[in-house]
């Protein structure tokens, strides 16, 4: 009943152009009618949110150059690692520390880490998003081809969401992707890991930061991350073969495989058989080479890339040094 009154106050909500197009195309009507089905809706109340879903053209634009796929690690690491994300990162860090303590026991996330991917997603929650999800999601599935199987199902997933929460489906607001909250969080993450971590009986990860810390340490600690464990560490392997290098995010060389084709450094410490993944960034002085952990491999399940992992590796590093005890961990 509760989900039905939120639908049925949109047809007090002004119908755009754009939404009346969404509504009539056969290809949302067959979803609707699917998700109708499977989850128990009424098709016409689904119809109804589509007629005030907007096509975004600035979206379509933004998805197409995503800074991961376009800049080097030299370029990157300059829009992430800035003196003022570091400070702003510690002034966030002493404000929640007890929130980010309690994550800590609770998942085995540090603080600095959990902090990092703050930093690079929302800048602490200063810039989330302020596109509405449902104009995001609704242009991604059925204006993007190259990702609409995949934006149709988080669709579906935000708007299973809207009637959990009890939340009118126009007022959630994110990225040009769908992305809620401090954290990004799309809808099937947020279903799937949000946590209230302060007990006040709503999951908001726009809002209180309390949650949005619970939230993405346990998003973390699901894809399986290893407490008190190493991330990555720098080598030097000029002399090792370009294959080697940027197979894959995955952990999938042997440390004695690597250790046949002549690097030492540091690998010694570790387990022969221990899977890591060899990277190779063009960074601001040249070719960097890295050896990416199981841990690094877990960052970037919240973002497939390894230039995000790398910058929220860094970016905690960089709390590490400039912060107190919270981030001694």
């Amino acid at each position: 009943m509760i989900f039905r009154i939120i639908f049925f106050t949109l047809w007090l909500v002004p119908v755009t152009t754009y939404a009346v197009q969404y509504a009539d195309r056969a290809e949302v009507q067959a979803f609707v009618k699917e998700l109708a089905a499977q989850e128990s809706f009424n098709e016409r109340e689904l119809l109804t949110v589509f007629r005030h879903a907007e096509y975004k053209q600035n979206i379509i634009d933004a998805i197409t150059r995503p800074a991961e796929r376009t800049l080097t690690w030299a370029k990157y690491q300059d829009i992430f690692l800035t003196e003022r994300r570091t400070v702003s990162g510690i002034e966030f860090m002493e404000k929640n520390r007890v929130a980010l303590e309690a994550a800590y026991e609770a998942y085995g996330v540090p603080p600095i880490i959990v902090t990092a991917i703050i930093g690079v997603e929302t800048m602490y929650g200063k810039i989330s998003g302020n596109y509405r999800v449902l104009d995001a999601l609704s242009t991604l599935s059925f204006d993007y081809p190259p990702r609409s199987s995949f934006f149709r199902r988080e669709l579906g997933e935000f708007i299973l969401l809207a009637r959990e929460e009890k939340k009118m489906i126009t007022e959630f607001k994110g990225s040009y992707a769908g992305a809620m909250g401090m954290g990004q969080f799309i809808p099937s993450s947020y279903r799937a890991y949000a946590v209230d971590f302060d007990g006040d009986g709503f999951r908001d990860i726009w809002n209180n930061p309390t949650d949005a810390i619970g939230s993405v340490a346990n998003y973390l600690a699901k894809h399986g991350w290893q407490r008190d464990k190493q991330i990555t560490f720098e080598v030097s392997a000029a002399s090792v073969p370009v294959e080697v290098f940027n197979v894959s995010l995955k952990p999938s060389k042997s440390i004695s495989a690597l250790r046949t084709l002549g690097m030492v450094d540091d690998l010694r410490r570790l387990d022969p058989e221990q899977a890591v993944s060899p990277m190779r960034l063009n960074g601001k002085d040249g070719e960097e080479f890295w050896i990416g952990l199981k841990n690094f491999y877990v960052i970037t399940r919240y973002n497939h890339s390894k230039l995000y992992a790398m910058a929220v590796f860094q970016l905690s590093e960089g709390l590490r040094q400039g912060s107190g005890a919270v981030a001694a961990r």
